[in-house]
């Protein structure tokens, strides 16, 4: 029963790091070269046929852009409207300083304008 648990732990994180890599469009090779693995590493992580040290997590982490609890299932539940957060985020990372300081200001004047209509 232990290995079992263990390796359906293995494929629900491989199906966790491919759903993200697919989400940000990334293919099995440019996900390898970025984490600076072999793509059949990346093939096998996601298959959930093998464990992964520390440190080639930590670079697939930062290769999908991503927090550790996205990838371990933890934190917030998956549904369209956290998915659809997290994308928003994620875009909002890739913009310029300047241009997240104005969002920032913009949702900010927004959340405070609905706490004043309850």
């Amino acid at each position: 029963m232990g290995n079992r648990a263990i390796s359906q732990e293995l494929i629900d994180l491989g199906n966790r790091i491919r759903d993200r890599r697919m989400e940000i469009r990334l293919s099995q090779e440019s996900l390898a070269e970025k984490a600076g693995i072999s793509v059949n590493t990346v093939s096998r992580i996601e298959g959930g046929q093998t464990a992964m040290s520390v440190d080639i997590f930590r670079k697939i982490m930062q290769a999908l852009e991503v927090d550790a609890n996205s990838l371990l299932g933890e934190g917030v539940p998956e549904t369209e409207e956290n998915s659809r957060f997290q994308d928003i985020c994620h875009r909002i990372s890739h913009l310029r300083q300047c241009e997240q300081k104005v969002v920032l200001q913009t949702m900010e004047t927004l959340v405070e304008g609905m706490h004043r209509c309850r």
